[in-house]
């Protein structure tokens, strides 16, 4: 009978034993002791936690020289010191950090990293709002910004979860909704920082957008294996031993530089293209040149064609089939970019809609009608592009008899003659004249003469080929 309270004992030894050892983790790793129920919880999941901190460890050498493609060659001898360095430039801002004890807490948003003097007491922060386009105030002003802290390890939280790839926190905060601006600043940004992980990288996406997430759900997924994480939601300190990334790299206007030096994969816009058609499974359609389908992108707010109906009939009396795409059809990209991909020809005024250039077979042609005050903005945004993309690249620039703004200023106003001067007092003065109101009424005989060029371009490949 005496011996029952000695087996009591030696049995409950190994639990307690373990108990004293959660403690020890616990106070180790956190700033705060844990509350009894995660203490349970962590003694739970203990050893497959170590485990997977193992394993992830054991990962980290091969994503290192994947993370210092991100910064420039001066900044990647801080990533072997530090654990840490940032690549700035006139367009983005990219932090990287490889240091193994990397946490992301998703309840604040904060990236912690140990300090490289771990005997320093005081924490070393720094904010950054993960968003590629760093030139605007209004589009960062709504960006949760991401607070980098550089603290002891005893001051770093305990991991709740451990992931074995690293991860790239990044922002959709910009103008949503509005096709060319997440192609733009999200989309191929995104492409360009993850797509030479090979999809081995979770994605952390601040100001959770569930729509931008549907949207674009066949790009992501072909980006990264793992669903997006919304830090909203999540509310958990996750382990990252193989690193992270902050920000996105931003080159240009539905751009790929292509230099070394700023592109961590290598690839260009053909690059990018090629990957679209994979990612939403669209056939290598070859520019047809008998009766070719000629898509004409119809607005309904701003920049309308007052006399789309005559236009359509050109279109047609010049052999063109015709696909008039309006904003309600191209709003499911599922569909819409395979209607895009079989086109020959596309035709539209500037505005987010010719973003879709970017699903036309190369060999086709793009012809953009551009308003008054707008040259810079149509050949930058969408001429130069689809130049690099492999497609032809026609303007048709309108007369100022052709806006509906010389029947409200008269045809002397310098809303006519001198559009800079416009813009010149600010931008929102200038939007709100040449981008947001004013219609075109489009002569139709000199626009012949543009879609014949076109049918000229493709059919001179055709015969080439």
């Amino acid at each position: 009978m005496e011996k029952k309270p000695n087996r009591l004992f030696l049995g409950a030894t190994p639990i307690v034993f373990l108990l004293l050892i959660t403690l020890f983790y616990s106070q180790l790793f956190a700033s705060n002791s844990l509350p009894f129920n995660k203490w349970m919880q962590q003694l739970a999941n203990w050893k497959i936690s170590s485990n997977r901190f193992n394993k992830a460890i054991q990962y980290q050498e091969s994503f290192k020289p994947i993370l210092r493609r991100l910064v420039k060659a001066e900044d990647q001898s801080k990533i072997e010191t530090n654990g840490f360095a940032c690549d700035s430039d006139f367009y983005s801002i990219v932090c990287v950090a490889s240091e193994p004890s990397l946490r992301i807490d998703t309840r604040r948003l904060t990236v912690q990293v140990l300090l490289n003097n771990s005997t320093t007491l005081q924490d070393k922060t720094a904010t950054i709002q993960p968003y590629a386009w760093q030139r605007s105030n209004k589009v960062l002003n709504n960006t949760t910004p991401v607070q980098i802290i550089h603290r002891s390890i005893a001051r770093l939280p305990a991991c709740e979860y451990i992931h074995a790839v690293p991860a790239i926190i990044f922002s959709s905060s910009g103008f949503r909704g509005n096709l060319f601006h997440e192609f733009n600043e999200v989309i191929i940004p995104l492409f360009i920082t993850s797509r030479h992980f090979q999809s081995n990288v979770q994605f952390i996406l601040s100001d959770y957008n569930p729509s931008f997430v549907s949207r674009y759900a066949q790009i992501l997924s072909h980006l990264s294996r793992y669903e997006v994480m919304n830090p909203g939601t999540n509310e958990s300190v996750h382990c990252f031993p193989a690193g992270a990334v902050i920000g996105l790299k931003f080159h240009n206007y539905l751009s790929i530089n292509t230099s070394c030096n700023i592109n961590p994969g290598g690839y260009s816009i053909l690059n990018f293209t090629r990957f679209l058609r994979e990612s939403y499974n669209l056939e290598e359609i070859h520019v047809d040149t008998r009766r070719p389908k000629l898509l004409f992108i119809s607005r309904v707010n701003s920049r309308i064609f007052l006399n789309e109906k005559e236009m359509v009939n050109t279109m047609e009396e010049l052999g063109f089939s015709v696909l008039i795409a309006r904003p309600d059809q191209m709003s499911n990209l599922t569909k819409f970019t395979k209607l895009v991909s079989l086109c020959s020809v596309m035709v539209g005024a500037h505005g987010a809609g010719l973003t879709n250039e970017l699903f036309l077979p190369v060999g086709a042609a793009v012809v953009q009608v551009v308003p008054l005050g707008l040259e810079w903005a149509s050949a930058f945004y969408f001429g130069e592009p689809a130049r690099v993309m492999g497609l032809h690249y026609l303007e048709y620039k309108i007369q100022p008899e052709e806006s509906s703004l010389i029947d409200i200023y008269g045809r002397d106003d310098p809303v006519i003659v001198d559009p800079q001067s416009i813009y010149a007092k600010s931008y929102e003065a200038g939007r709100a004249v040449y981008i947001t109101g004013q219609n075109l009424n489009i002569d139709i005989h000199r626009f012949r003469k543009t879609l014949v060029e076109a049918r000229q371009l493709i059919e001179r490949d055709s015969l080439a080929s």
